[in-house]
C-alpha cells in the first residue's frame, strides 16, 4: 500500500510538472499555427502536440543518451595555460566553475532552441507591431504546414528535452515517466484548442505570450550558458503579470459595455 501511494504521489507531481512545462508548448504552438488557413490549424496544432509526445517517450526510452548529454564534450580549461600568471587565476576559475567551463551537447541544444525562441518571438511582435494579419484573410505572409511543422519540431526537442530531464529527476520508474507524459500531452490536447482561441481574440494576450516566450527563451540560452535561473521565480512572475492582464481585460470589457449603455 505505501508503494502504491508512493507511485500515485509521483504519478500526481510529475503529471502536474509536465502539464506546467507545456504550457509555453501550447502557447508558441498556438502562435505559430495562427499564420495557417484556419481549416488547417486544429489539425497542425495536434500534430505539433502528438510529435512533441512521441518525442518525450522516444528521449525517455533512451535515458542513458539522455543523461549522457549532461557530459562535456568541451571544456575551456584545456585551452588556457596553468602556469601563465596571467591566465593561472582564470585557469582555476573555470575548473571550479564546472557549470561555465564544459559544453556539453544539452548546453547546445538549449542555446540554439533558446536564441530560435527569442528571434522567432521578436519576430512575431514586430509582424504585430508592422499591423501585419496572420490570419489567412489579413493579408500576412502566406505559411505551410510543413514550415509550421518544422519550427514546432525544433522547439519541441528543447522542450521535451527539459521535460525529460525533470520527468528522471522526480520519478525513478520509466512507466510512471511515461504515463504521465502521456497524460499530461493529453491535457495540453484538450485544451489547446480553447487556449489557441482566446490567445488570438485577444491582441493585448497574444504580446504577453510572446514576451512570455522571450523570456523562456533568456532563460534557457542562460542554462545553456551554465547560468542556473530559480524557474519558481520565472513561471511565478509571468502568472502574476497574467494576473493583471486578466483584469485589465474585465476592466476593458465593462468600460466597453459602459459607452454601449450611454449611446443606447
Amino acid at each position: 500500500m505505501e508503494e502504491f501511494a508512493k507511485i500515485a504521489f509521483a504519478l500526481f507531481t510529475l503529471t502536474a510538472m509536465e502539464i506546467v512545462l507545456g504550457i509555453d508548448n501550447i502557447v508558441f504552438i498556438a502562435i505559430i499555427t495562427a499564420r495557417l488557413p484556419l481549416e488547417k490549424q486544429a489539425s497542425t496544432r495536434r500534430l505539433g502536440l502528438a510529435a512533441a509526445l512521441v518525442m518525450r517517450v522516444l528521449l525517455l526510452l533512451t535515458l542513458k543518451w539522455i543523461l549522457a548529454l549532461d557530459e562535456p564534450f568541451f571544456e575551456f580549461s584545456h585551452y588556457v595555460p596553468m602556469r601563465d600568471g596571467a591566465l593561472a587565476g582564470l585557469h582555476g576559475w573555470l575548473v571550479s566553475h564546472e557549470e561555465v567551463n564544459g559544453i556539453s551537447w544539452r548546453d547546445m541544444i538549449l542555446l540554439v532552441g533558446g536564441l530560435f525562441l527569442i528571434g522567432k518571438s521578436v519576430f512575431e511582435i514586430h509582424e504585430k507591431m508592422q499591423g501585419h494579419g496572420h490570419e489567412s484573410h489579413g493579408g500576412g505572409k502566406p505559411v505551410s504546414v510543413t514550415s509550421v511543422l518544422i519550427q514546432i519540431a525544433i522547439l519541441d526537442i528543447v522542450f521535451s528535452l527539459d521535460s525529460v530531464i525533470t520527468a528522471v529527476g522526480m520519478a525513478d520508474k520509466l512507466w510512471v515517466m511515461v504515463v504521465a507524459v502521456m497524460i499530461a500531452v493529453g491535457v495540453m490536447m484538450i485544451f489547446a484548442e480553447s487556449v489557441s482561441k482566446f490567445v488570438e481574440q485577444n491582441p493585448t494576450l497574444k504580446m504577453l505570450a510572446l514576451s512570455f516566450l522571450i523570456l523562456i527563451g533568456v532563460m534557457l540560452v542562460a542554462e545553456g550558458s551554465g547560468t542556473h535561473m530559480n524557474k519558481g521565480y520565472i513561471y511565478f512572475a509571468m502568472v502574476f503579470a497574467l494576473v493583471v492582464e486578466m483584469l485589465n481585460m474585465r476592466l476593458r470589457n465593462r468600460a466597453k459595455l459602459l459607452r454601449e449603455a450611454v449611446r443606447t
